[in-house]
């Protein structure tokens, strides 16, 4: 019998669900609490600031690529405030030259009209010239040039991606695997282009352990961990698979301690998807994230070219949108959103100051340190 890895999730606990068949039982951030240790902290005593590869920023936070919440103008706020933003390369800052009078319609869409209508507009093909312009918009901003394109377009917009000069570059879908078997198509060989890429390369999405050991394999510098727990994410009812977020942060944290046995690299664990306040970014950091990918929180800032509505990658998808147009509203500036001050109690405002916070209640100076504190279900 095979003995069974010691990072990988115990089978102890599976709940059978019916003859023959047993599921493991998973959590949600919400339903995990952190426990005080045995010190208190300054907040002003505490660092939350985090590095990638070569690139160092002041805030764990990512800016999701989503044409909602990050533009040209908006990353370069995003990242003078300390945070990494990602623009989407199949977005529509990519698909036409001045995107405002479209995402200006996107807001005033009704309810029943918006999925049909963004399919429309996401029909126009992605320009690769764009893809240079906006990127140069980013490093004439003066922030790290980051941006983010699907696996199915990998391979077609490798060498328009290798011209551009990114600093960094996400591969983002749904389900991201290191494998994918088809009969059609050529499969992107991850591994091999990772490799190849005179950049960091960040992957994902993933959500059990196996696959994030398997991406991390791939050479990436970063896993993004997160299906289906997306606030305008439909995955998990159209398709029906997802994993709770804080059991698929726990798992990719094994994932990260073996590969790091194995290999002597670290790879960064960026949960994505799930948080709206700063007490379920300080959750996700205590289950082994080592940054968090937000888009909704971001897209109630005044700046955000959303408008106040909010949509993820997959909702203009030409034959199965997964995912909404969501009204977020606008709560105040990006600096309010992720600096404070805060002047409500609903925890939408000041993120960052609450996981500074977080930790100097609970005793803990640094993310890494954070990263190690106990949980308990319920709270």
């Amino acid at each position: 019998m095979a003995r069974q890895s010691p990072y990988a999730c115990s089978p102890v606990g599976d709940v059978e669900i019916g003859s023959g068949k047993a599921a493991r039982r998973g959590y949600a951030l919400h339903e995990v609490s952190i426990v005080p240790s045995r010190r208190t902290r300054d907040a002003a005593d505490v660092d939350i600031s985090w590095e990638i590869d070569a690139y160092r920023f002041e805030l764990p936070v990512m800016a999701a690529a989503m044409d909602g919440v990050v533009s040209p103008a908006s990353a370069a706020e995003i990242g003078r405030l300390g945070g990494l933003p990602v623009l989407n390369l199949e977005g529509l800052w990519t698909r036409y030259d001045d995107p405002e009078p479209l995402l200006a319609e996107i807001a005033e869409l009704a309810d029943d009209k918006a999925t049909r209508r963004l399919q429309e507009i996401y029909a126009e093909p992605v320009d690769p010239d764009l893809i240079g312009v906006r990127v140069r918009e980013l490093r004439a901003a003066g922030v790290v040039a980051c941006a983010s394109v699907t696996p199915q377009r990998t391979v077609d917009l490798a060498s328009t991606i290798a011209k551009a000069e990114l600093d960094l570059l996400v591969v983002q879908g749904t389900v991201v695997s290191a494998e994918h078997v088809s009969r059609t198509d050529e499969p992107l060989n991850l591994k091999r282009f990772v490799r190849e890429l005179p950049v960091p390369v960040i992957v994902g999405g993933c959500a059990s352990y196996q696959a994030a050991l398997h991406l991390m394999r791939t050479g990436a510098a970063g896993v993004l961990v997160g299906i289906g727990s997306g606030n305008v994410c439909s995955t998990p009812s159209v398709l029906g698979v997802g994993v709770p977020q804080a059991t698929a942060i726990a798992d990719a944290k094994g994932a990260r301690m073996r590969h790091l046995d194995e290999t002597g690299v670290y790879c960064h664990v960026i949960a994505d998807g799930g948080m709206s306040t700063g007490g379920d970014i300080a959750r996700a950091i205590a289950c082994g994230a080592d940054a968090v990918m937000i888009g909704a929180p971001l897209a109630a800032a005044a700046e955000a070219p959303g408008r106040g509505y909010h949509w993820g990658m997959a909702a203009g998808h030409a034959t199965l949108p997964r995912g909404t147009r969501a009204h977020v509203g606008t709560v105040g500036s990006l600096e309010e959103i992720l600096l404070g001050p805060a002047h409500d109690d609903d925890g939408r405002r000041n993120l960052m100051g609450a996981v500074r916070k977080a930790m100097a209640t609970t005793g803990y100076a640094t993310l890494k340190e954070f990263q190690k504190a106990e949980l308990v279900v319920g709270g």
